[in-house]
């Protein structure tokens, strides 16, 4: 533990994120118990893989039971410790994404340029009722052309003091990103790591179907739009209907946002905030020129915070204590991550996932068209609890769902499009998401309340998709 921190700023800081950690933590353990349960009872069985354009897929039809391999209490007590290995990449950059943000908050830019951009709402109020749809929509784009998901991370810590400051919530700062990518993400109008990937492994045309997909993204956009603003306007009415309330209350102070009185912008913090925004500008340009990813954000964000903190002339024992602080945040999270990966570990080393993919694909053959197209996406919506990657999702299910899709009479793009809506809509809720539980980690949001407040968003989503792809089915989507 840092020196220089106070115990007061300390117990202000980590309280929420051990609530966070353990009510949560304990749920997902309780999970993997359930699925090493489960390896006791259900048949193994096994696809057979192969590498195609550098990737591994299952190949279709070649499933054959094998012998199971339950999973006792060893195995149990070993799964987070494997899951945690294997999600490294992930938890070492919330480790230095945590950390950065936390130098740069300490330079004391963010708390100036917050205030004033109150202070600008304040003096033309009428410009705040564009703030939640324009950024979201952004964000929505980003999430539909390049597949943001983990590159919006970051601008989660951003939104939330500037959320604050406009008489809104944590969860309004954390949803306007977070949410805003995820129904583009859904939409999925040319994003390469969900639909490029499924249509080229269903030997599609590439970004085919490209019409009722744009449909299909303003239907996913002005819906999570009107939901987050909804909200918002809620809880500026009335700060104390927010979940997060009592969170919220020690963020602004922790923030300073309850001073008054015109913010000083020093020339330290401009420097600071120039630095800052043409970080942002590069994490953009990178993602799409270069195809940057994890490391290289992280990377990007790592420079970022220490050209800020000597910018902000922190001494070099602040700037460490900061990042070691901002770090610190993230260990919960990390550890949930962490556990969260040993359901796959659990589900793979007593071999029933595909055993699972291939039930539940067999109840899609013989029904109507329809059913068939919705199973599909019911199917894809369970995978996706054990597996958060579009293109690992997608090369373990499509090679199975493209041809099944000929032979209950649907077309091809309709199970790309199921494929899509099972990937997309049901991440932002699921406690295994390694995106979704960093991104509350950052926030400092319980997944519990987290969860009781998106489920009414959730079950119209999933009420969407079973017509849409009904819809799809009907005018023989391709």
């Amino acid at each position: 533990m840092p020196e220089t921190v106070s115990d007061t700023a300390m117990t202000t800081s980590a309280a929420p994120a051990s609530r966070f950690s353990l009510n949560t933590l304990a749920m997902i353990y309780g999970v993997v118990l359930l699925v090493a349960a489960a390896t006791w009872v259900v048949d193994g069985g096994s696809y057979a893989r192969e590498i195609k354009n550098g990737r591994t897929m299952v190949v279709p039809g070649s499933f054959a039971p094998v012998d199971s391999e339950p999973q006792g209490f060893g195995a149990v007590l070993v799964a987070p410790v494997k899951g945690f290995i294997q999600a490294a990449q992930i938890i070492a950059f919330l480790f230095v994404i945590g950390g950065a943000f936390m130098v740069i908050q300490d330079t004391g830019a963010v708390t100036v340029a917050v205030r004033s951009l109150a202070e600008m709402f304040a003096r033309k109020p009428h410009r705040q009722k564009y703030f939640i749809p324009v950024t979201m929509t952004l964000f929505s784009v980003a999430g539909a052309v390049f597949g943001m998901a983990e590159s919006g991370m970051p601008f989660v810590l951003i939104f939330i003091p500037l959320a604050l400051s406009l008489g809104y919530d944590s969860l309004t700062g954390t949803s306007i990103p977070f949410l805003g990518a995820a129904a583009g993400f859904a939409g999925a109008i040319l994003n390469p790591f969900t639909v490029g990937i499924a249509q080229s492994i269903s030997e599609l045309p590439l970004y085919s179907g490209l019409e009722y997909r744009l449909v299909i993204w303003l239907i996913s956009t002005v819906s999570m739009v009107a939901f987050v603003q909804w909200h918002a306007n809620r809880v500026r009415r009335d700060p104390t209907l927010s979940p997060v309330y009592d969170l919220d209350q020690s963020r602004r102070a922790e923030l300073h946002l309850r001073e008054q009185g015109p913010a000083e912008f020093t020339r330290s913090h401009r420097l600071v905030l120039l630095l800052f925004g043409a970080a942002m500008l590069f994490l953009v340009y990178g993602v799409l020129a270069f195809g940057w990813f994890i490391n290289e954000i992280a990377a990007l964000f790592l420079g970022t915070g220490i050209a800020c903190g000597l910018a902000g002339r922190l001494p070099l024992d602040r700037m460490t204590d900061s990042f070691k602080r901002g770090a610190q945040g993230m260990v919960g999270v990390a550890l949930i991550i962490g556990c969260a990966r040993g359901i796959l570990v659990v589900a793979n080393d007593g071999r029933i996932l595909d055993s699972l993919l291939h039930g539940m694909s067999g109840l899609i053959e013989g029904v109507h068209p329809v059913i068939a197209a919705q199973a599909m996406f019911a199917t894809q919506c369970v995978i996706n609890f054990f597996v958060h990657s579009g293109s690992g999702q997608a090369a373990l299910t499509m090679p199975i769902m493209a041809p099944l899709a000929d032979a209950v009479g649907i077309t091809r793009q309709t199970a790309v499009l199921a494929f899509q809506f099972g990937e997309g809509w049901i991440n932002p809720i699921l406690p295994t998401s390694g995106v979704t539980m960093g991104v509350l980690g950052m926030a400092q949001i319980p997944w519990e309340k987290w969860f009781r407040w998106m489920l009414p968003v959730q079950l119209y989503f999933f009420v969407v998709a079973l017509l849409l792809l009904a819809v799809a089915v009907m005018m023989n989507y391709t």
